[in-house]
């Protein structure tokens, strides 16, 4: 998409004056900014403080004209009544200031009716910064991410790879601590575990061994009692067996009976 469609685009919604806004600053944090998006702050922030400068100015001009107004009245009175010459100094004195009043307000109501367009334009403007800076980060991280998650797949399988090498040599490791124990008796193996200085392996190797041991006893157990289960079962088939044969032996001398 051209910069012209962009601006385009962006023309058709309202946008929050961003040096105003708390969240573009917290946005700002993360994606850093440009020398140009800086330029643009700077003239955005004045062309906000000379909007606020006119609007208090014109305040306190139209305030004043109003006293002068009142001014005026008063002593336009003083001159109709033939009053000294110095009122009708004062009413002049003030026509005069009342006509600068009206000048400078006259200014500032040309001025303002550009200053919003002008905000506007430069606001749009660093919104257009903002969202490349944005976009850019965003790729960058996108590839970053890709290239990561890639690494992670990678090394999960590795890791899958070297768990299982690992319970393989830990399952050597036992296996041949148990045979040479039975070849060669526990208080030989001890004296060669000293050693070979294996003290901290050794008690590893011999616990990993009791918990075969112990999980090998456990399936004994467990299928002992599951043909224990099973045994009443085919106890109570033969019965059943036997039950039946006894009544057909029963049915057969009444049939011979009845012939």
């Amino acid at each position: 998409m051209a910069e012209d469609q962009f601006k385009e685009a962006v023309s058709k919604n309202r946008i929050p004056t961003l040096t105003l806004d708390n969240k573009w600053h917290r946005l700002l944090q993360e994606i850093g900014e440009t020398k140009e998006m800086r330029r643009l702050q700077d003239e955005l922030n004045d062309l906000i403080k000379r909007q606020g400068k006119i609007n208090t100015e014109e305040k306190d001009l139209k305030k004043i004209k109003n006293n002068l107004m009142s001014e005026i009245m008063k002593n336009k009175n003083g001159t109709e009544n033939g009053a000294d010459k110095l009122a009708e100094k004062k009413l002049e004195e003030s026509s005069r200031l009342i006509n600068e009043i009206n000048e400078r307000l006259e200014e500032y109501y040309d001025e303002m009716k550009d200053l919003p367009k002008m905000i506007d334009e430069v606001n749009k403007e660093l919104m257009l910064h903002t969202m490349k800076q944005s976009y850019d980060l965003i790729k960058d991280n996108t590839r970053d991410i890709e290239v990561i998650g890639a690494w992670i797949k990678e090394m999960r399988v590795e890791l899958k790879r070297k768990i299982l090498e690992k319970q393989h040599m830990e399952l050597v490791n036992v296996e041949l601590y148990s045979y040479m124990q039975g070849i060669f008796g526990p208080s030989v193996v001890d004296l060669f575990d000293i050693h070979y200085d294996i003290e901290a392996e050794r008690l590893e190797i011999i616990a990993r061994m009791e918990a075969k041991r112990e999980e090998k006893a456990r399936q004994i157990a467990k299928e002992i009692k599951e043909a224990g289960e099973n045994e009443p079962e085919k106890s109570d088939g033969k019965e059943n067996k036997n039950s039946s044969e006894k009544k057909e032996e029963q049915k057969a001398p009444n049939k011979a009976d009845e012939t």
